[in-house]
């Protein structure tokens, strides 16, 4: 970091065990914690919102929890929670700190995955405390998320004079603290949007062509296998890769293309790109045999070029000038 936590500061942490909360944007993260942080005996006592959903979501999580602006936030809060979006982080903790916002011996959190505390050197510099806790769950808003909390990993990112502040509200919260260096929190976070954003599309639009195949009840026909599939992974990692890739049948992949062209061609890109990624890692685990790979990496790159990768015949629509 490039300012460092002051003694004096860390005499914060001799104040009473319960916290006065408040909340800094009220999107679905926000509410949930500051809830979930009461349960544990500690006091919401403002929160900030803009949007209509923000203020029914404050109401629904943090019932008679006035609503102020960010200032009025900090000016009564001990323990500060910023959950804005990842953009709009840098520019809220500088205002704040420009303002006088901030006060000394603050406990200012704010919950991104992509950044650590050096977001928060302007409120360290005012003399806060900073922590980065990032709960790896997704949240839907409602009052589940408290729940759901129980056993989630938080990425936490600390100078280590607040190594135990930042474990105990975690555990606080029903969470498990895991520790991610500063310079590893960009990766840290794209990991997880790998794993957990980009499931998501692949479960809507699977659901999709399950609803033009005929299937009624496309979730109750993939709940069982995904939720195999995903329990599989975790356990084994590749070693749980199945399906025609894995095994090599390029004919059925073949098969597999052509239908997306016919029905869907916008899934045409994400099925080549993550087919051929399943046949690079089944390979290099020896889950698919040399003697099916040829083939089946040529029907894979034959699809590639034949059409473009938005399922198109591969040619160029914009004309000089035109944004793609």
């Amino acid at each position: 970091m490039n300012a460092s936590v002051s003694k004096e500061s860390l005499d914060a942490r001799d104040r009473p065990a319960r916290l006065t909360v408040g909340v800094v944007g009220a999107g679905r993260v926000g509410p949930a914690l500051a809830a979930s942080l009461q349960l544990a005996g500690h006091r919401p006592v403002a929160v900030s919102g803009v949007s209509d959903a923000s203020v029914r979501r404050a109401a629904a999580l943090l019932p008679d929890v006035p609503l102020v602006t960010p200032a009025e936030v900090l000016a009564r809060a001990e323990l500060v929670l910023l959950t804005v979006p990842d953009d709009a982080l840098p520019g809220l903790v500088e205002g704040l700190a420009e303002t006088g916002a901030v006060r000394p011996g603050q406990l200012i959190v704010h919950t991104s995955g992509r950044y650590g505390t050096k977001v928060l050197d302007p409120a360290l510099r005012a003399g806060a405390l900073p922590l980065a806790l990032h709960p790896a769950m997704t949240f839907t808003g409602s009052s589940v998320d408290v729940q759901r909390l129980a056993g989630c990993s938080f990425g936490v990112t600390a100078p280590e004079e607040l190594r135990l502040a930042a474990e105990a509200l975690v555990i606080e919260m029903g969470g498990e603290p895991e520790w991610i260096a500063e310079e590893s929190r960009p990766l840290y976070h794209a990991a997880l949007a790998l794993g957990a954003n980009h499931l998501v599309t692949l479960v809507a639009q699977s659901m999709e062509l399950l609803q033009k195949a005929g299937v009624s009840a496309p979730d109750r026909m993939l709940g069982p296998l995904l939720g195999a599939a995903l329990d599989n992974a975790l356990r084994s990692g590749d070693a749980a890769l199945t399906g025609p890739v894995a095994r090599g049948d390029a004919g059925t992949v073949a098969a597999h293309v052509a239908e997306l062209r016919r029905h869907a061609p916008q899934a045409v890109a994400g099925y080549l790109a993550m087919a051929r990624t399943t046949a690079d890692r089944a390979l290099a685990h020896g889950l698919l045999k040399p003697e099916f790979a040829e083939d089946l990496l040529d029907v894979l790159s034959d699809s590639a070029n034949t059409k473009g990768m938005n399922g198109t015949d591969g040619t160029d629509e914009t004309g000089p000038g035109e944004a793609r």
